[in-house]
């Protein structure tokens, strides 16, 4: 007779694969596999089962994942199973019941079967214990979500030192593109980026600074939403910049995007100046009602050519944002064409001294004030980190990247001249964004990936990136429409209407991949 553990085993793969035949994984969305649930094809606990499955088959190759927490997601799914069966028929259940998600590796998820680890990628965290759930997964678990695990990142959001490969971290390993591995996976939410390309789950979270939100999900053909800094809690969460980091999903549809958006979003006593300013963007009834097949009629669209859209004549980029430039204006936009951010060389240069100088000093305060609420944690500062890294060097690579960022960041005193007068200027070159949606009565500006990334970062303005081709190496890339705060209704409207028009995405064949 087989050991009890072996005819578990058993009977696990054969609930999965007896799931699999009833329900297509590949592509699932929120809503399918609602319906599928709905319909009795499928249940939270095999769904779960296929994910951890999937996982198993594709992570070695893709480093997309960090940590799992089996136990005690499965017990989740059995509560939402079991809650679906109590049900009165036609009763509302939560938006993401019974749904699996991946939340980014410097975001606390203290609930569940046990804590997970959240070590924005560094060993020095490992073995650390949040107090509680972080403010956004909170909100996850009440919209039913069943929180699967942690996803990969750039070792301490890419704010370690220059010079390290993206997606890289001592924990995770190499993050790998699922479409190019040779081609990078971008920025610090990439782990969430590959993972949801990948439809290793049909959910995943990210935060972004500057960037790593937008430049992933670009780079993995996903949709990534920046919200409007404010808009989701920062609270239990490893950030850089209160002023420029925001939470936000990043999916394979609009719809399903969109849908996680409105769960997370909402204040937060735990981050209570940003999340109570920004609540006044929220709309009333929420932001799925902006899913409109028709959300392009009378949009005034930016378009950024100068700076933004320089790509070689005859190459793909230009023929295919030519090619949705011309849908665009068939699905009624108006296209104010040939627009320029005034000086953008002398922006750029302000904006990477002036970001720099205030992130440096943002990220000490931000960090030590985290670590300090840990339950449990073999560090408390970032003096700590610096430290552990020197007594660590083989394991976190310092011959290799060193810590320069880190030590930077150290050397700072608070929020003082230097960091007021970056805040002063980073204040004034909002104007140039803030001036141009004006003046041409814009709904949003379009730029191809994350190329605007640091234009939006600065004033905490909100973006929406969708797939919008694949170059000639196959590398995905991007449209991305941004805005001014609160202006997330129309970027959906925008977003689902130019998404629903093209239908650019195609998942990963992996036919580079020894899998």
């Amino acid at each position: 007779m087989l050991p009890s553990a072996a005819r578990r085993l058993l009977l696990l793969v054969a609930a999965a694969t007896a799931a699999a035949a009833a329900f297509e994984l590949e592509e699932a969305t929120v809503d399918s596999i609602r319906r599928a649930f709905a319909r009795g094809e499928l249940t939270s606990r095999a769904l779960v089962e296929l994910y951890l499955r999937r996982i198993a088959a594709l992570d070695p190759a893709l480093h997309a994942v960090v940590e799992l927490d089996p136990d005690g997601a499965l017990a989740a799914a059995d509560r939402a199973d079991a809650e679906r069966r109590l049900a009165v028929p036609g009763a509302a259940l939560p938006p993401l019941h019974g749904v699996p998600v991946l939340v980014k590796d410097n975001i606390a998820a203290a609930g569940g079967g046990g804590a997970l680890n959240a070590t924005a990628g560094s060993l020095a965290l490992l073995g650390s214990r949040p107090a509680g759930d972080a403010g956004v997964v909170e909100r996850l678990r009440r919209a039913g979500a069943v929180v699967l695990g942690t996803a990969s990142l750039s070792e301490w959001c890419n704010f370690r030192a220059p010079g390290i490969p993206a997606g890289w971290s001592p924990r995770g390993g190499q993050g790998k593109n699922p479409y190019v591995p040779s081609a990078t996976p971008c920025a610090s939410s990439s782990g969430s980026a590959i993972a949801a390309a990948a439809n290793m789950v049909a959910v995943t979270i990210g935060t972004e600074t500057d960037g790593s939100i937008m430049c992933p999900s670009s780079y993995n053909s996903a949709v990534g939403i920046k919200p409007t800094v404010g808009l989701t809690s920062r609270a239990g969460v490893i950030i850089i910049s209160p002023r420029m980091d925001t939470v936000g999903p990043i999916c394979r549809t609009v719809s399903d995007a969109v849908q996680v958006l409105e769960a997370i979003v909402g204040y937060d006593p735990q981050d209570a100046e940003a999340t109570r300013v920004a609540t006044q963007y929220i709309p009333e009834g929420g932001y799925r009602k902006f899913l409109n097949i028709d959300g392009l009629r009378g949009k005034r669209l930016g378009i950024l050519r100068k700076d933004f859209f320089q790509f070689p004549s005859g190459s793909v980029q230009q023929k295919v944002f030519d090619d949705h430039f011309n849908t665009l204006s068939k699905m009624g936009a108006i296209l104010v064409d040939n627009l320029e951010m005034p000086s953008m060389n002398i922006i750029n240069d302000a904006i990477r001294s002036g970001e720099r100088a205030l992130m440096l000093a943002e990220f000490k305060l931000s960090l030590n004030s985290y670590l300090s609420e840990l339950a449990t944690s073999h560090v408390r500062s970032l003096s700590d980190i610096i430290d552990f890294n020197n007594k660590h060097p083989v394991e976190e690579k310092m011959a290799e990247y060193g810590q320069s960022y880190l030590l930077q960041s150290e050397a700072t005193n608070g929020i003082g001249p230097t960091e007021k007068k970056a805040i002063a200027e980073l204040n004034k070159l909002c104007g140039g964004m803030e001036k141009i949606m004006r003046v041409n009565q814009l709904d949003a500006i379009v730029a191809p990936g994350a190329s605007a990334h640091s234009l939006l970062a600065i004033g905490g303005y909100p973006a929406i990136t969708v797939p919008a081709g694949y170059a000639s190496n196959g590398v995905p890339f991007a449209i991305c429409f941004g805005g001014l705060k609160g202006s997330e209704p129309r970027l959906i409207e925008i977003a689902y209407s130019f998404e629903q028009a093209t239908k650019v995405r195609r998942p990963p064949t992996f036919q580079h991949f020894v899998i």
